[in-house]
């Protein structure tokens, strides 16, 4: 049976998710059989697992750090926010239901039981598991349900090390205060901690490494420099997408909306230096010599395109159309782009129908079951083989159809305009195949934007320096060796 060990943190977004695959990484090129697991994730970024079902994103690429593809006794519990008030819970990789938050909490002991049993199903497989916590560990008044950080941990029976943030501030009494308002018995699960997203002369912290051993009884593993490049990698929360993105003479714009999902479409992108990518935060105009206009994968649709509409963003793309730009809408940014959205049942959200913004003759109607699927498509851009996936809900259909973006088997998928400026497509993922990357930013551009290195090389390439400073500045023997 399989060691464990886990990592939790302070608060949200203090790194936990990078510093699991960099350990993942680090143990694997040990030539120790390693896998990720985080019991409950919270993130619209889903990925397909190898056995058809969804987990989230960041155990994806902590998957690959491994070696290993991902399944979903990796990720047992995904919980994808719908509004404010709930969110579509995911177990095992399959839809179980939609829950608000009060009565996420009654479901403790089921999920808690559904967790340790893929937890186990890893732990009869591989050498080493490292766990990565959710949000905060001191969050005590949830502590009673908890099912992500020491309530797993406690369960299951596993160290823990704690991960304060010094970039935002404070990180002495997060690390300090963390223990204070903790029980004992979870206390006595933590063996020390590390501070991430040092900037600057380190040893000027040496004293308050001292303070918080000093303070906490915990050891202190060591100061992770700021990585600059982390922003490359894929993000878990939507509240990381953001900023710009290379020099390239091509110009992309991501619009941002608020329920925006599979946000992964666009890492390739930002790792691709013939281009430049800006991502539209609300309250932004989308710049005039944009290109291209990405309306990105949402996990509601309808709600999304209203927002659009406040933003102002419609009267921005019908501009840019005018002046003959290009706009491609993926998933629930393709079924923008028609005529009509209609969800009478409210299968994804409230029972309506919306006006689309009327650039591509089709029509969306939703339905119940989900499409669900990694599928290899061919695409009518270049001939060439997409490995992408779908997960939607709702059957497009019209004019625009009859020049489908691409096929898999026998059926057609998305819709490109007459003029060709206006594509539409289900298809998730398609920009990690660079075959494709190389022909569809050529074409548009009308020039040969020659590739240079491949999206997967970039991205090991990147992991690896990450983890060559992660050998530097910790002690990754120590971190490892707590593992039981």
């Amino acid at each position: 049976m399989g060691k464990a060990l886990m990592v939790q943190g302070t608060g949200s977004s203090v790194g936990k998710s990078l510093l699991v695959a960099g350990l993942i990484r680090a143990a694997y090129k040990r030539g120790v059989r390693v896998a990720p697991f985080k019991p409950q994730n919270m993130s619209n970024n889903a990925a397909i697992t190898i056995d058809g079902g969804e987990a989230g994103r960041a155990q994806a690429f902590q998957a690959f750090a491994a070696g290993l593809e991902l399944h979903s006794d990796m990720n047992p519990i995904l919980l994808k926010p719908e509004n404010t008030q709930g969110s579509q819970i995911i177990l095992q990789g399959r839809k179980y239901k939609s829950l608000k938050a009060r009565e996420y909490f009654s479901h403790k002991a089921k999920f808690l039981k559904i967790a340790l049993q893929s937890f186990r199903n890893l732990t009869n497989q591989y050498e080493l598991i490292i766990v990565e916590g959710a949000g905060s560990a001191a969050e005590v008044n949830l502590r009673k349900s908890d099912i992500a950080n020491m309530g797993f941990a406690t369960a299951a029976n596993i160290p823990v090390i704690i991960i304060g943030d010094i970039d935002r501030g404070g990180v002495i009494a997060q690390l300090v205060g963390t223990k204070e308002v903790i029980t004992q018995e979870d206390q006595s699960l933590i063996e020390g901690f590390l501070i991430n997203k040092f900037k600057g002369d380190q040893t000027l912290f040496d004293d308050g490494v001292k303070f918080i051993e000093n303070k906490t009884g915990w050891k202190g593993f060591g100061i992770l420099p700021f990585f600059e490049k982390a922003n490359l990698f894929p993000a878990e929360d939507s509240h990381d997408l953001k900023g710009n993105y290379g020099s390239g003479p091509f110009k992309v714009a991501i619009l941002k909306f608020p329920r925006i999902a599979n946000f992964d479409d666009f890492d390739p992108l930002k790792l691709d230096n013939r281009l430049s990518v800006k991502i539209i935060e609300p309250n932004q105009v989308i710049p005039s010599d944009s290109n291209l206009i990405i309306l990105p994968g949402t996990k509601s649709t309808i709600t999304d395109l209203e927002f659009l509409r406040c933003q102002n963003w419609d009267i921005d793309i019908v501009a840019h159309v005018r002046r003959g730009g290009f706009v491609l809408g993926i998933c629930g940014g393709y079924q923008m782009l028609g005529k009509e959205i209609i969800d009478d049942k409210g299968f994804d959200g409230k029972a309506s129908r919306s006006k689309g913004l009327s650039l591509l003759n089709i029509k969306t109607r939703m339905g119940k079951e989900k499409n669900l699927g990694k599928k290899r498509f061919v695409s009518f851009i270049n001939e060439k083989e997409i490995n992408g996936y779908e997960i939607h809900l709702g059957k497009t259909s019209g004019l625009d159809c009859e020049k489908p973006f691409a096929k898999t088997g026998d059926k057609l998928d998305g819709a490109i305009s007459k003029n060709e400026k206006i594509m539409g497509t289900y298809i998730h993922g398609l920009f990690s195949e660079d075959d494709f990357r190389e022909s569809f930013f050529s074409k548009l551009s009308n020039r040969d934007l020659a590739l240079n290195t491949s999206y997967q090389q970039n991205v090991n390439r990147v992991l690896e320096e990450f983890v060559e400073l992660l050998e530097q500045s910790l002690d990754v023997e120590s971190i490892l060796s707590l593992a039981r």
